[in-house]
């Protein structure tokens, strides 16, 4: 198995966890930092997440995770909120931020400037659509950007 199956596999596992709780799944990720993997599961909740949800589900999960045992690495297994700051990846997280403002991070730099903020206007598979504070509708292919996030004024 890939890291993709991992994640993949990992989804099917959690999301009967979640739906016994009343949870969503944000994101399941296995990435490697530094020498450590890590499966990282992002969960939310109306309301938002606590401690103690994350550890119901991280119970759950891991009796799952130690049962079927298909990850052939070691790795640490973390389940949490997403915070503010997460990205839009689904199509639900953009469903959520249509008309707010977002923040696009892009790989290489358009018009001299990396970093853009906008009014989501829409979106596909393919790339988003903001509406600049001056009026300007621009378009970025999602492949050029390196992050979309709600935007917050810190």
């Amino acid at each position: 198995m890939n890291r993709n199956e991992y994640e993949k596999r990992t989804e099917e596992l959690i999301l009967p966890i979640l739906r016994e709780h009343g949870f969503e799944l944000v994101d399941v990720e296995f990435v490697k930092e530094g020498s450590t993997w890590y499966l990282r599961s992002y969960i939310d909740k109306n309301g938002g997440i606590n401690v103690d949800d994350c550890e119901t589900v991280s119970r759950a999960l891991e009796k799952l995770l130690d049962k079927e045992d298909f990850i052939r690495e070691a790795y640490v297994l973390e389940v949490s909120s997403p915070g503010l700051g997460r990205a839009l990846k689904k199509e639900k997280d953009y469903i959520r931020n249509e008309g707010k403002e977002i923040e696009l991070r892009l790989y290489k730099s358009f018009e001299h400037e990396k970093e853009w903020r906008g009014t989501l206007e829409s979106w596909t598979k393919d790339d988003v659509t903001i509406v600049t504070q001056d009026g300007r509708e621009l378009t970025f292919q999602k492949k050029e950007l390196a992050l979309v996030r709600e935007a917050f004024d810190w």
